[in-house]
């Protein structure tokens, strides 16, 4: 009777000692998510050890304001233009044949660049394009003069061209599997009564995709939002981004009692990101509903 009233006390469940092999991963998240996230929501309203507004009201600086601005912008381009390279790429990967060499070496490809950010990132286009760059030497020797590679360290474009480089294979590991899960009976039915192949995908995969595509977007903003390193490794004069200017919080002189103006700006960055990733998973439920096979 007590094995019964215990079972029925866990909804009829059996503990299992498989839950322990969870208790690493609760414990990363905790100590490397809940714990910082803590900390930056609690620093935010803090200074001195006693509860102020003053960070919140320093997020209206012009600095800041200009920093958020700029993030914002940057995010949304390379998010806009790497959605649609990237979906453009991943019809044409899904058209291959599932087994074939080509399909399999550009995905792992894709994994590969999808996750190639940082500083190597940085590295590889300074000595592309920099000033002593392979690329601008060869180009100046033939009497094509590209500003010294100047552009590169610009925000608006040199780093919306690094971003780009990874928000386009991104987007391809993310759409691929709603393009794939279009099934051929849907074009089949459309072209059995009468319909074009811009009716098919104006009326039946456009709209199927359409919550894919936006998830996917929203998501490469969050991805270029949140972006550090290479920006980092790029941009040393002005910081013009967000991450750049919580980032110089720690690294140079601040005035006395806004220490945790930084924190103010990154709790702003997790509210942004937060609601983005919401945006994101209420249509990818939405998207699920139609490519689940």
């Amino acid at each position: 009777m007590a094995e019964v009233s215990r079972r029925r006390a866990l909804g009829g469940l059996r503990p299992s000692g498989a839950l322990v092999g969870v208790v690493p991963f609760f414990a990363y998240v905790t100590v490397f998510l809940l714990i910082p996230a803590l900390v930056v929501v609690i620093g935010a309203f803090v200074s001195g050890g006693r509860p102020t507004l003053g960070n919140i009201r320093a997020l209206g600086q012009p600095a800041v304001t200009s920093a958020l601005w700029h993030s914002v912008v940057l995010s949304a381009v390379t998010a806009v233009v790497g959605a649609v390279l990237g979906a453009v790429l991943a019809y044409a990967v899904s058209t291959a044949s599932p087994r074939g060499v080509l399909k399999r070496f550009l995905t792992s490809l894709c994994g590969v660049l999808a996750q190639f950010g940082g500083v190597t990132l940085a590295f590889a286009f300074l000595a592309t394009f920099g000033a002593t760059g392979f690329l601008t030497r060869a180009l100046a020797t033939v009497g094509v003069q590209s500003g010294g590679g100047l552009w590169l360290y610009e925000w608006d474009k040199g780093l919306m061209l690094v971003y780009l480089y990874f928000q386009v294979p991104l987007m391809l590991i993310v759409f691929l599997p709603a393009v794939e899960g279009l099934r051929p009976q849907w074009r089949e039915a459309t072209e059995t009564l009468g319909g074009s192949t811009a009716l098919y995908w104006r009326r039946v995969g456009g709209p199927i995709l359409l919550p894919s595509f936006i998830g996917a977007l929203l998501l490469l903003f969050t991805n270029a939002f949140s972006a550090y390193a290479t920006a980092a490794a790029l941009v040393s004069q002005g910081s013009p981004l967000l991450p750049l200017q919580i980032g110089g919080t720690f690294t140079s002189e601040v005035i006395l009692g806004r220490e945790n103006v930084g924190k103010a700006m990154a709790l702003a960055m997790v509210v942004v990101v937060a609601l983005v990733m919401t945006a994101y998973a209420v249509l990818d439920r939405r998207a699920s509903r139609w490519l689940v096979r």
